[in-house]
C-alpha cells in the first residue's frame, strides 16, 4: 500500500477579482509521478508555491505527511550572489547536507583542526556520498565551476544548480516548476532517466509533453477553475481529456434544447410569475448557466498573412565564429531553400542562438557572410524575449506594433479582436503588463512577432514558459505557415512536429545536417553506436592473441607453502595496524606534523597490504 505524502484540500484562490481555482481537492503518494497542465494565468505556479509554503490561499488546507523532506524547484529561482556553486546545493536543513557544507568550507579555509573535527563526523554519518553526487548532478548539468559565485551565473545556470540542490537533499516529494527550461536535450534525458529511476513522489508543471508521457503516471489539469484527474501519462490524458470535452459539448448541446422550451414557458404569463413553481424556476436559471457555459479550448486563429518570400533565402559560405578559445562555425555553407523548415539542436554552449543572431544581422561572423535574399522579412523570437513596459496596458503594447492585423483569408481584425484570438479576453487586454504571468507574456511577445507578417520566422526557444495548449496551436500554425522557418528548440516533441530536418550543433565548429527530425535522428545515432560497438568487438576479438595453454604446474614447494603461511599472518597484522590509524587520524588530537607522517605511513601501509595481496592470491591458486 502506498504512502500518502500530499493532501490538497479545498483549495480556492483569487487576484483581486480574477478567480484562478477553486475548491480543488486531490493527493500524491509515494512513488506517484503527477504532472500539472493549465493554460498560462490558470495558476500552476501559484499552486506549486502554496503547496511549498511560499503563499497563502483563500481557502482550503495543505497536509503532508510528518517529517516528509521535500524539495521544491521554483520557475525563477535566485540565491544571495555572494554564495559558491556548492554551497548553494548545500542550502539545506538536511543535516547531512549540512555537515558535508560545513566540510565543503573548511577544505576551501584549509583549517586543519576543523577538518579532522569533520572528518570525523563526515564517516560517521556516511556523509561522502552526498558530496560525489553533488558534484556529479552538477557535472551532469553541464556546472564545473563548483567555486564560481552564485551572482556571476546565468539564469539559465542558477536554474541549473537549483535542479542539483533539489536532487541532491534527496526529498522524499519532489516538486518541479519548469524543470525542463535552460536544459539542453543531453540533460533532459539524463534527469527523464533520474526521475523514472527515483522513488519520491513527484508534482511537476512542464510543457515537456515527452517528458512528461515518459515519467508521469498521473495527470491533474486546471481547466475552467475546476481540478480533473487522470490516471496515466500524457498521451492517456489527451485521449480522455477528448471525451470528456466530447460529453461536455453533448450535455452543453442538450441543455441548450431543453433551455428554448423552458424560455418558452418562463415568458409565458409574466403577470403569473410569481404562481410558477418555483423548482421550474430554479431549474430554468440552471440550465440558462448550463447552457452559457462554453469550454474554452484555446482556439487561437493564426492563419496570418505573410509577405511574398522570392526564391532565394539566404546562403551562408564559409562562414567562421568564435569567441576566445570556443569556436562556433569552421567555414560553415549552407543554401537554405523556399518554404524549408529547419530545426537546430545541440548542447548549451555549442552556438545555436549565436548562429540566429548572425542570420539575423544581430551578430558578425568574424569571415564569410550571409547574403540574405531582399524579399525575406524576418520575424525574430528571441529567447531572452521582448523587454515590455511593465506599466503599460496589454492593449496599448500590441497598439504600438499595429492598430490592425491583415489575416491569411484577407480579413482585417482590430488589435482588440486579434488579442482575443490569443487568449486575452477584453478584461485581460486592460490589465497592466506587470500583472501577466511569465506564460502569458511569452504569448504576447508571440503575438507581437506573428503581427508582423513575417515571411521567414526565427523561432529561438519558442516553447519555455508556453502552455501546452498555446504551444499545440502554434505547431499548427507553423505546419501550414506559407514561409521559411528555423526553430532552436530543446522540446523534442515541438521540433517532431514542425521541422522536416535538422542541424546538429556538436561544437567545435562541427555541425551535423541531418534528412529527418530529432526522434529519427536519435534513432538513426543510436543504431550506429550499436553498430559501431558491435564493430569494435569484432575487431577486438580478430586481434586478440590466442592465449598460450595454461601448463600443468606441480603444487607448492615447501618454501612456497611456508611463505604462503607467512603472507596470511603479514595481511592480517597490517590490516590491524591499518585500522589503529585510521581511529588515530580520526581523533583530532595530531599536530599538523604528525597528522602528515601518518598520513603517509597509511597510505604506505595500504600499498604493502595490495602488493602482498596479489602474491597470496598468486599462490593460493596452486594451494
Amino acid at each position: 500500500m502506498q504512502t500518502g505524502y500530499l493532501q490538497v484540500d479545498r483549495l480556492t484562490m483569487r487576484y483581486g477579482d480574477l478567480l484562478l481555482f477553486d475548491d480543488i481537492t486531490f493527493g500524491i503518494a509515494q512513488k506517484q509521478k503527477t504532472g500539472l497542465i493549465a493554460r498560462n494565468g490558470a495558476g500552476k505556479t501559484t499552486l506549486m508555491n502554496i503547496i511549498a509554503g511560499k503563499e497563502s490561499a483563500d481557502e482550503g488546507c495543505v497536509t503532508f505527511r510528518n517529517d516528509l523532506r521535500i524539495g521544491y524547484l521554483e520557475q525563477s529561482p535566485c540565491y544571495p550572489d555572494e554564495l559558491t556553486v556548492l554551497e548553494a546545493c548545500f542550502a539545506s536543513t538536511n543535516p547531512v547536507v549540512r555537515l558535508t557544507a560545513e566540510y565543503e568550507a573548511a577544505v576551501a579555509s584549509a583549517d586543519i583542526r576543523r577538518l579532522e573535527e569533520l572528518t570525523a563526523r563526515m564517516d560517521a554519518e556516511k556523509a561522502w556520498d552526498y558530496e560525489r553526487k553533488a558534484k556529479q548532478i552538477l557535472s551532469q548539468l553541464k556546472i564545473n565551476c563548483f567555486d564560481a559565485k552564485m551572482g556571476t551565473l546565468s539564469g539559465g545556470q542558477v536554474k541549473r544548480v537549483a535542479l542539483a540542490h533539489v536532487l541532491v537533499t534527496e526529498p522524499e516529494l519532489i516538486l518541479l516548476d519548469e524543470p525542463t527550461n535552460h536544459l539542453d536535450l543531453e540533460m533532459i534525458e539524463w534527469l527523464e532517466a533520474y526521475l523514472n529511476q527515483s522513488g519520491a513522489g513527484l508534482l511537476m508543471v512542464t510543457h515537456d509533453r515527452y517528458f512528461l508521457d515518459r515519467i508521469c503516471n498521473e495527470i491533474i489539469e486546471i481547466d475552467s477553475h475546476s481540478l480533473y484527474r487522470y490516471k496515466g501519462n500524457y498521451s492517456y490524458y489527451l485521449e480522455k481529456r477528448d471525451e470528456r470535452l466530447s460529453a461536455d459539448r453533448a450535455e452543453t448541446e442538450r441543455a441548450g434544447n431543453l433551455l428554448r422550451r423552458e424560455l418558452e414557458w418562463m415568458r409565458r404569463q409574466p403577470q403569473a410569475r410569481g404562481t410558477k413553481a418555483k423548482y421550474r424556476i430554479d431549474a430554468f436559471h440552471e440550465l440558462e448557466e448550463k447552457a452559457r457555459c462554453r469550454q474554452e479550448t484555446g482556439d487561437m486563429q493564426l492563419h496570418m498573412e505573410s509577405a511574398y518570400i522570392g526564391s532565394k533565402i539566404f546562403e551562408a559560405t564559409d562562414v567562421c565564429k568564435r569567441f576566445g578559445e570556443t569556436r562556433i562555425l569552421d567555414k560553415f555553407n549552407y543554401t537554405f531553400a523556399r518554404y524549408e523548415k529547419l530545426g537546430i539542436v545541440g548542447n548549451n554552449g555549442t552556438g545555436k542562438s549565436t548562429f540566429v543572431k548572425m542570420l539575423t544581422g544581430e551578430i558578425s561572423p568574424d569571415s564569410g557572410r550571409f547574403d540574405v535574399g531582399e524579399t525575406v522579412r524576418f520575424g525574430y523570437y528571441s529567447q531572452d524575449g521582448l523587454a515590455f513596459d511593465d506599466s503599460m496596458k496589454v492593449i496599448d503594447a500590441v497598439q504600438r506594433v499595429a492598430e490592425y492585423v491583415t489575416l491569411g483569408n484577407g480579413k482585417t481584425l482590430s488589435a482588440s479582436q486579434f488579442l482575443s484570438h490569443f487568449l486575452f479576453t477584453p478584461d485581460r487586454q486592460h490589465h497592466f503588463i506587470h500583472t501577466l504571468s511569465g506564460g502569458e507574456k511569452r504569448r504576447l511577445y508571440l503575438c507581437t512577432t506573428l503581427m508582423r507578417s513575417p515571411n521567414f520566422l526565427v523561432l529561438d526557444e519558442p516553447t519555455n514558459d508556453l502552455d501546452i495548449i498555446t504551444l499545440n496551436v502554434l505547431e499548427e500554425y507553423l505546419r501550414s505557415f506559407k514561409g521559411c522557418l528555423i526553430v532552436v528548440s530543446h522540446d523534442r516533441y515541438f521540433m517532431d512536429k514542425v521541422v522536416d530536418h535538422i542541424l546538429i550543433f556538436h561544437g567545435d565548429g562541427n555541425v551535423q545536417d541531418f534528412p529527418g527530425n530529432y526522434t529519427q535522428y536519435r534513432e538513426w545515432k543510436e543504431s550506429a553506436a550499436r553498430e559501431k560497438k558491435k564493430e569494435n568487438a569484432q575487431a577486438a576479438k580478430e586481434t586478440q592473441p590466442l592465449r598460450p595453454e595454461k601448463k600443468e604446474r606441480k603444487k607448492l614447494s615447501y618454501r612456497e607453502r611456508r611463505e604462503l603461511e607467512s603472507l596470511e599472518t603479514e595481511i592480517a597484522t597490517l590490516e590491524a595496524e591499518k585500522t589503529q590509524m585510521e581511529t588515530t587520524l580520526s581523533s583530532g588530537n595530531l599536530s599538523v606534523d604528525e597528522l602528515s607522517r601518518q598520513s603517509n605511513r597509511i597510505a604506505a601501509i595500504i600499498e604493502t597490504i595490495e602488493r602482498k595481496t596479489d602474491r597470496w592470491l598468486e599462490l593460493s591458486e596452486y594451494e
